[in-house]
C-alpha cells in the first residue's frame, strides 16, 4: 500500500514549497527523540523513526508507539564488532519477520556485543513492511518519495563539523571526513533549501535532537552500489498497537550518577567502568513508570527481588556492590514487557 497524496498534498504542476511529518495539518506524527550512544546502531534507529511515524499517520492517533531498535539490529545481523547492521538486510528482515515493540527487546545501551534474545512471544506483536526501494538522489524524487511513502531512510557521510552542528542548515564548512551515520528525512523547505531530519544522538544534540541539512550538501553515501544512499519503506501492516503494558525505569538512568538518591551528571567519568552504565552511591528507591500494568517484578541480574501490585511502582535497591543489571517486568495479565538498564553499585 503507498500513501498516494498523502496528507492531503495535492500533486498538481508542482510540489508544495514546504513538507514535513512534523506537520501535517498541524498534527505531528513523528515519536520522540531518542539517543542510540554508545553504540553504532544508528541504521534500526533510523527504520524504527520511520515506522513509527507511518503508524500514528495509517491509525490517525498520536499513541508514541515505540519499536525495539535492539531487536532489529541483532536479529537482521547487526554487530558492533563490525560497526552496525546492512540497511539492506534490515529492510528484508522488516519484510520476512518485522519488528516488535521496545518491551520485548529495550536497549541496554552497551557498546559491545553480547548475548541476545527478545521476550517469549515477540512474534505475535511485530510491525512489517511489503515492500522498500531506493530513491533517485536529485530533490524531486526525495520530496514526492517523503510524501507518497512517508519519512525516508538516509546514509550520509559525516564530516567533522556536523559533531558540532548546534543550529540552522547545517553546510560543511571544515574538517575531514569521519565516517558514516544512517538518520531518518521527515521533510523539507524549499525556503532555507533544506532537509528536514531526525536524528538519533538525544536532544541534547542539535536542534533538540533534529537538524537541518542543506540542498547543495552532495551529503549521501553510496554504500550499496551506485543510486543507493536513501531507501523508502512501504506497505507497513501487522500488530500496529498491541494490548501490552508500557514500562520504562526512571531511576536510575544510564547517563546518570546517583549519591544518597541525588542525581547528577555522571561523576567519575575516569573509572575504568562499562560506558553507558549508572553509577550509585548509597541507598537509591528504584522507580518505574508503568501503563496497562498490573504488577512490576523488580530483576537484579536475572533473579527476582520483588514484586510491586500497585502504583507508584518503586522499590528500594538491595545488592551487592558491583556491576548489575536492573529488569523491570511489567504484565497486564495477558502480555508482558520489560525494561532494563547497567548500573555499577559503591555502596
Amino acid at each position: 500500500m503507498t500513501f498516494t497524496s498523502k496528507a492531503s498534498v495535492e500533486k498538481e504542476d508542482s510540489l508544495p514549497d514546504y513538507f514535513c511529518w512534523r506537520d501535517i495539518g498541524g498534527i505531528d506524527y513523528t515519536t520522540p527523540i531518542k539517543d542510540q550512544s554508545p553504540a553504532p546502531t544508528c541504521e534500526a534507529y533510523g527504520f524504527c523513526a520511520a515506522l513509527e511515524t507511518i503508524m500514528q499517520y495509517q491509525l490517525g492517533e498520536l499513541y508514541e508507539p515505540d519499536l525495539s531498535e535492539m531487536h532489529l539490529y541483532f536479529y537482521a545481523g547487526g554487530t558492533y564488532e563490525r560497526g552496525g547492521v546492512n540497511v539492506i538486510d534490515a529492510a528484508n528482515y522488516l519484510i520476512e519477520h518485522g519488528v516488535p515493540d521496545e518491551g520485548c527487546y529495550p536497549d541496554p545501551h552497551r557498546a559491545f556485543d553480547y548475548p541476545f534474545e527478545s521476550l517469549e512471544g515477540w512474534e505475535n506483536r511485530t510491525v512489517k513492511i511489503t515492500k522498500w526501494n531506493w530513491v533517485d538522489h536529485d530533490e524531486e524524487s526525495i520530496k514526492n518519495a517523503l510524501i507518497e511513502h512517508g519519512p525516508l531512510l538516509l546514509c550520509m557521510s559525516v564530516w567533522k563539523d556536523f559533531l558540532y552542528y548546534k543550529r540552522g542548515v547545517y553546510k560543511h564548512f571544515w574538517g575531514e571526513r569521519v565516517g558514516g551515520h544512517v538518520v531518518t528525512i521527515v521533510g523539507y523547505d524549499d525556503n532555507d533549501q533544506c532537509w528536514i531530519v531526525k536524528n538519533s544522538w538525544g536532544k541534547g544534540w542539535g536542534e533538540n535532537g533534529w537538524f537541518k541539512i542543506s540542498y547543495e550538501l552532495n551529503f549521501i553515501a553510496e554504500w550499496f552500489g551506485e543510486g543507493t544512499g536513501v531507501m523508502y519503506i512501504d506497505g507497513v501492516y501487522g500488530n500496529l498497537k498491541p494490548d501490552i503494558p508500557k514500562v520504562q525505569i526512571e531511576k536510575p538512568i544510564y547517563t546518570k550518577s546517583y549519591l544518597f538518591g541525588i542525581q547528577f551528571k555522571k561523576i567519575f567519568k575516569k573509572l575504568p567502568l562499562q560506558t553507558a552504565t549508572a553509577r550509585i552511591f548509597g541507598p537509591l528507591t528504584i522507580k518505574v513508570t508503568a501503563e496497562n500494568t498490573n504488577e512490576v517484578e523488580f530483576y537484579i541480574d536475572d533473579a527476582l527481588q520483588y514484586t510491586d501490585d500497585e502504583a507508584p511502582f518503586e522499590w528500594d535497591l538491595d545488592t551487592t556492590r558491583g556491576l548489575h543489571t536492573l529488569e523491570a517486568r511489567a504484565s497486564n495479565g495477558r502480555n508482558e514487557s520489560i525494561d532494563l538498564v547497567d548500573f555499577y553499585c559503591f555502596f
